[in-house]
């Protein structure tokens, strides 16, 4: 973790296999560019670490299995052949990976567990056009559902002022989701600039970070944590003032409720799969006993014609 801005040198590998890459982006970096001054990429990065695992079939040479915003760290998890994008793509649409993220969100939060439900769209606003907003604001175009789980974590300061930290579980994946949603709710996170009118310029980074990405990928799922940056030892503005709960129980809490979740899920799909194979037996039963009482008719018709023929 630092405070340092990023340069080619400073990939930091959380986890590598044949088929996959983990990466813990820098918080001022952009996943790739096709603009030709911008240097400092994460694709940069990885050409310049990896460059035998560079795909010349794709524009980037790596496949990115899902975005990270500009302003955002952590886990980010790179495909290194079609066949294992394939996989981690098909999880994603699915909905069945889990990504947690850590937050530094302006004032404390009352709610300290909730669900943020606002559906977003795209700001068609002039000079906003660059930015999501929810449903029922002016400019809103073609707003889709979306949730967060939200979880208050801590209460303190930072650089004097009144700040939370929390856990969030994006439930969807809109673009600006969690930054929409936080700032819905009138907790803009620290440092995005974007999404607090432009007013909140004073700290180094915005405080948003992918802390943990598990994609259930078989037979082996991938699991990784990137890790907690909001750390007084890190950044000495954050000042923690209560504790309510733990980063690591807190995950774990979420991920053994997932399991459990998952677990239901696919007893239902079972029992579902079982129902309509009991349905499936009975029709053909039906019509095994519909045709055999056909030919039994048929056999007693040719018996009755005979006899009238004696």
């Amino acid at each position: 973790m630092t405070t340092e801005p990023a340069d080619v040198e400073s990939l930091h590998v959380l986890y590598q296999s044949d088929d996959y890459i983990v990466v813990s982006k820098h918080w001022d970096i952009r996943i790739d560019s096709k603009m030709f001054y911008e240097k400092q990429t994460v694709q940069a990065q990885l050409r310049h670490r990896f460059p035998q695992l560079a795909d010349p079939s794709t524009y980037y040479g790596f496949r990115f299995c899902h975005q990270l915003d500009f302003s955002t760290s952590g886990a980010l998890c790179v495909a290194l052949n079609k066949a294992a994008a394939g996989r981690a793509y098909r999880c994603f649409k699915d909905r069945t990976v889990t990504k947690l993220y850590l937050a530094l969100i302006r004032g404390w939060v009352e709610n300290q567990t909730q669900t943020l439900d606002f559906s977003i769209g795209k700001n068609s606003s002039e000079g906003k056009t660059h930015m999501m907003c929810v449903k029922g604001t002016e400019g809103c175009e073609n707003p889709k559902s979306c949730q967060t789980e939200l979880t208050v974590l801590e209460y303190g300061l930072y650089d004097g002022d009144l700040v939370t930290k929390v856990l969030l579980q994006p439930l969807t994946g809109r673009t600006h989701q969690l930054r929409v949603h936080c700032s819905a709710i009138g907790h803009t996170i620290v440092g995005d600039f974007t999404y607090s009118s432009g007013t909140d310029d004073s700290p180094y980074r915005m405080m948003l970070h992918a802390h943990l990405l598990h994609i259930p990928l078989d037979p082996q799922p991938l699991f990784v944590s990137a890790g907690d940056p909001f750390l007084s030892t890190v950044d000495p503005k954050w000042i923690p003032q209560r504790s309510l709960r733990s980063v690591t129980a807190t995950v774990e809490a979420l991920l053994e409720r997932r399991v459990e979740e998952d677990r239901k899920i696919k007893e239902e799909a079972k029992e579902k799969s079982r129902r309509v194979e009991e349905e499936r037996m009975k029709l053909r039963n039906k019509q095994r006993t519909e045709e055999e009482s056909d030919e039994h008719m048929r056999l007693c018709q040719e018996w009755l014609n005979e006899r009238a023929g004696d």
